[in-house]
């Protein structure tokens, strides 16, 4: 079964990994060509100088962030200065700039009674953080739970999510690696989780999501740093550990789930798709330089159209595409539009 799996695994990478140029016409006014990425179902178009400014240049500064999508279709990502929203053809709609909205190293978003809410974790910043997507109001803060009566050296969130009811889980995934659990209003629960490269331990629980595609849904987080290779781990609501999603993945940084399907970014340079049954279907924008994969100081001038160079967030729009942005100097976020068959 480990050699099918890994010729499987080896043929999608393959695939994935063989961007062709062509022609295509989408919702951006230049001449340039965009390229195909991925196989079957999952094949996309980059769209390119998406986000750009005027000048061409990046607007958004220094990424180590996330990526949400709004019900309207607004893009909204994490740069170290702040958060910005793009509309769905690559123009500033309008940003958050300084404190506190700098260093959102994750960002997820929720509609709560028709107002949607930007939920953040500041791993500079020692916090998690919920704010109006619309007007930047702060609604909640959430420091480290002194109730836990942990006794910690450090406290460094990585990432944040909600689940049906407004519990709110925050991963302390650059140092303890301890996930905590709060109600709505910010009151701490429980934790679970501990450091290490065991099976049911985390050595880096970078990126963290509610996976959806379960009954009842889950939590779905990356253990970034397992060695030999990173991994995605389920775990319920209640912190207990359910199994080992997939292994072998590198780096993965994020997830970020639309209907059957998962995106997973991964700091080496590609984003792995899989499906409900969690079988990779395709591996995209793959860079096969070791020295510019993982590699944050990619100026823009050095961007390569359809090859990644630090993958570290992403999400689906309503029509499928996908947004991923680049752990970069210079701040990259790209958009894929995903192939109708």
């Amino acid at each position: 079964m480990k050699t099918i799996l890994t010729f499987s695994f080896a043929t999608l990478f393959l695939i994935g990994c063989n961007p062709a140029n062509h022609n295509h016409d989408h919702d951006h006014d230049h001449d340039e060509k965009g390229v195909r990425l991925g196989t079957g179902l999952m094949t996309f178009d980059t769209v390119p100088d998406w986000g750009l400014g005027e000048n061409g240049k990046s607007q958004i500064g220094p990424t180590h962030g996330g990526v949400a999508i709004g019900k309207d279709g607004t893009v909204y990502t994490s740069a170290d200065r702040g958060v910005y929203a793009f509309s769905p053809n690559g123009k500033v709609l309008r940003s958050f700039i300084e404190e506190p909205y700098t260093k959102l190293h994750d960002i997820e978003i929720r509609d709560e009674n028709g107002t949607e809410y930007i939920y953040g974790a500041r791993n500079a910043h020692k916090e998690g953080i919920k704010f109006n997507a619309k007007d930047g109001k702060v609604a909640l803060k959430i420091p480290f739970p002194k109730e836990s009566k942990l006794e910690l050296t450090s406290f460094s969130p990585t990432a944040i999510t909600v689940d049906g009811n407004g519990n709110i889980y925050l991963s302390d995934g650059y140092a303890s690696n301890i996930i905590f659990k709060y109600d709505k209003a910010g009151k701490y629960l429980k934790h679970f989780g501990a450091k290490g490269n065991g099976p049911r331990q985390f050595n880096t629980a970078h990126g963290m999501t509610l996976d959806t595609r379960y009954d009842p849904p889950r939590l779905l987080i990356c253990d970034r740093n397992h060695q030999p290779k990173g991994r995605l781990l389920h775990y319920s609501l209640e912190g207990e550990y359910i199994n080992e999603v997939i292994g072998g993945l590198g780096m993965p940084t994020s997830v970020a789930v639309q209907g059957d399907y998962v995106s997973v970014p991964d700091l080496h340079g590609r984003v792995v798709i899989l499906d409900k049954s969690n079988t990779i279907m395709a591996v995209l924008g793959h860079n096969p330089d070791p020295k510019l994969g993982r590699s944050y100081g990619v100026k823009q001038a050095d961007w390569i159209e359809g090859v990644f160079s630090g993958t570290h967030g992403s999400n689906w729009d309503a029509n499928g595409n996908l947004y991923v942005q680049d752990w970069n100097v210079d701040g990259r976020i790209m958009k894929l539009v995903r192939v109708k068959n």
